[in-house]
């Protein structure tokens, strides 16, 4: 199942990328690149869902 969630892409002094999410709270993910930042994010954002459909 997919989910639609809306993050916030920052590059940050250092020159990476950090995305947060106001929909999905505790993500956070950092990357070289956009492309590779999102990618964490995706992955972050699925594990936190996993690990919140395990408590339920």
């Amino acid at each position: 199942m997919e989910r639609v969630i809306n993050l916030h892409i920052e590059k940050l002094p250092e020159g990476v990328y950090l995305a947060t999410s106001d929909d999905i709270q505790g993500l956070v993910a950092q990357g070289r690149t956009v492309s590779e930042t999102i990618e964490i994010a995706r992955d972050v954002a699925r594990r936190l869902f996993e690990a919140k459909t395990e408590l339920v």
